[in-house]
């Protein structure tokens, strides 16, 4: 299988605390990769070396063969994109969320595409002109998804975004990030919750800052 990332003797240190310690890793393009540990163990922090929203204090992190510095920041966050715990939305309306991918790509603003998305994750049209302050935690992190999703990523990194929504709005999350899985995105899912862990198939353990198994 054709590998997504490498991670080759990556270490983070933050003043006097190393978070990570010679991580090496091998991801294959196309999976489903739970990341699972105890709290503080260096999930996140290595996530978001991954995705390139902090810098490795030594080793390298290879993507599509090369080293992530080398990528324009930009196109390479359309590649590898990073769905937070506490998603935000910006400005005052939804169509301003869902109107941003367009505008990094300097495309139009497809209207029938989003109602599409909308409608993916139990939402109808009228979301499209909401206040921002209007729409729940559970609807925020879903708008703040289909914002990641729009136009998809090569790789999918979710950081505790089903932690404390409902049973429904979990099962709606679930169902899309499958989805898109079997469109060929590769998913990293940092997650504590049981049930997704039990549901697993492949998982990476992170302990100590060190992974336990591959």
């Amino acid at each position: 299988m054709e590998k997504v990332f490498e991670v080759h003797d990556l270490s983070y240190t933050a003043g006097d605390k190393e978070i990570l310690k010679h991580i090496n890793l091998e991801i294959e393009k196309g999976k489903y990769i739970t990341v699972i540990g105890p709290s503080g163990s260096g999930k996140s922090t290595l996530m978001r070396i991954l995705a390139s929203m902090i810098s490795a204090t030594s080793g390298e992190v290879i993507f599509d063969g090369k080293r992530i510095e080398t990528y324009e920041p930009t196109t390479y966050r359309q590649r590898v994109s990073y769905a937070f715990q506490q998603p935000t939305l910006f400005g005052k309306t939804v169509r301003e969320n869902l109107n941003f991918p367009f505008e990094v790509r300097n495309l139009e603003f497809d209207e029938g595409k989003v109602k599409q998305y909308l409608k993916m994750v139990n939402l109808d049209e009228s979301y499209i002109d909401k206040s921002v302050n209007d729409v729940s935690g559970g609807e925020k992190q879903r708008i703040a998804l289909i914002r990641n999703l729009i136009f998809p990523p090569e790789v999918l990194i979710t950081d505790e975004v089903t932690a404390g929504l409902d049973v429904e709005n979990k099962t709606i999350v679930h169902e899309m990030l499958q989805q898109f899985n079997q469109q060929g995105v590769t998913i990293l899912r940092v997650t504590h919750d049981e049930s997704e862990i039990e549901a697993s198939h492949d998982t990476i353990t992170i302990k100590d800052g060190m992974v336990q198994n591959v």
